[in-house]
């Protein structure tokens, strides 16, 4: 099982800050220094961090938070007279952390746990490792107020969504993100996976493409169906393709991996697509590799755009142009989502969805000369 629990660092990793009645006051120099450095990061006075140190009254809860938050930059422990109770675990099950995009939004939703007083608990999945059915009871034994699953089973459409309401009927609540079922009664946070295909065809189009790829994940991954029903009436729309020449030859299915990718995209290439869109940043810079190996240059010969928009993405060689996961909205719409069902006021049976953003960079440019990919 790989389990790692988020929580604020302990005094081993801390500097502490011993902070005295009307720290301001002190004229020892480390404490002075240490008050300006706070100051300066939180955006406040020395004044002001001495009353939040001190647990004085008239100081705002935002400047009281900016404060906290600037101790935990800093590196400073709190002192204990600040340190916030927990008011309870929160479990985040998510598949394996290679991919950026799965530790980017496991940070939002932490640190939105966090904000509000709850300790998250985060279990990831690992090929040979726990399932998500043990990782789930793992959880629940430890007592946990609620659960966050990110890219779970009810993502899989071949799976037996009974263990959700089997969850349910045991008074534990959840949210579900990324994968949506109509038979699991429970609030769902998506991306707009058809609105993020239009974005990429409608961007490829403009710089004269025809000939556009899609690599993508299984088959049986709710984003996936998504994904294609997007591409698939984007080319009808833009290019006048049919459904039946979209499907057949200009989509390719693999694994969501940069092996994945790369074998995708090469099998597009000898389809003489001069584009490829990827279900991932990951499958994207497989893509690339693909088009190298081919001695393809990446845009010049063949444009690729990826899905996620993973941090360090834009530092890639060529910097990707992908389609931006409105991560930061859906971490924290999960983690309100959750809290209200936990405060006793159940969310319904609903699905949030969020827009997605193009993002152009340099692995997208004009159309290559006719033959060049051929």
């Amino acid at each position: 099982m790989s389990q790692q629990r988020t929580a604020r660092s302990t005094a081993r990793t801390r500097r502490p800050f011993g902070v005295q009645p009307e720290a301001r006051q002190l004229q020892s120099g480390p404490v002075t220094t240490r008050l300006a450095d706070i100051a300066a990061q939180a955006g406040v006075s020395e004044a002001t961090v001495s009353r939040v140190l001190n647990g004085k009254p008239g100081v705002a809860a935002t400047t009281r938070q900016s404060v906290l938050a600037a101790l935990d930059v800093l590196g400073y422990e709190r002192p204990v007279r600040l340190r916030q109770r927990s008011e309870g675990l929160v479990g985040l099950i998510t598949p394996e952390l290679e991919n950026p995009i799965f530790p980017a939004l496991a940070q939002v939703i932490g640190q939105a746990l966090t904000r509000q007083g709850y300790t998250p608990v985060l279990a990831t999945q690992t090929p040979g490792g726990s399932t998500e059915d043990e990782l789930t009871e793992m959880l629940v034994d430890r007592g946990v107020a609620g659960i966050i699953y990110v890219s779970g089973l009810h993502a899989d459409t071949t799976a037996d969504m009974q263990r959700y309401e089997r969850l349910r009927a045991r008074g534990v609540p959840f949210v579900l993100v990324d994968g949506f079922s109509p038979e699991v009664q429970a609030p769902f946070i998506s991306p707009d996976d058809r609105a993020a295909m239009t974005l990429a065809v409608t961007h490829l189009v403009s710089l004269g493409h025809t000939r556009i790829g899609l690599a993508l994940g299984p088959k049986r991954f709710v984003p996936v169906q998504r994904k294609i029903e997007g591409f698939v009436r984007a080319m009808q729309d833009q290019l006048g393709l049919s459904a039946e020449t979209v499907e057949t030859e200009l989509i390719q299915h693999s694994l969501y991996s940069l092996e994945g990718g790369q074998a995708a995209a090469a099998a597009l290439i000898e389809r003489h697509c001069t584009a490829v869109v990827c279900a991932s940043d990951m499958m994207a810079l497989g893509a690339i590799r693909a088009a190298r190996q081919q001695n393809l240059e990446v845009p010049d010969d063949i444009s690729v755009v990826g899905f996620d928009d993973s941090p360090l993405i834009a530092f890639t060689d060529p910097p990707l142009t992908t389609i931006r996961k409105p991560v930061p909205a859906m971490g924290q719409a999960a983690v309100r989502t959750l809290l209200e069902e936990i405060g006793g006021t159940p969310a319904p049976h609903s699905e949030f969805v969020f827009m997605p953003e193009l993002v152009v960079r340099g692995s997208t440019a004009s159309a290559p000369a006719a033959g060049r990919t051929s």
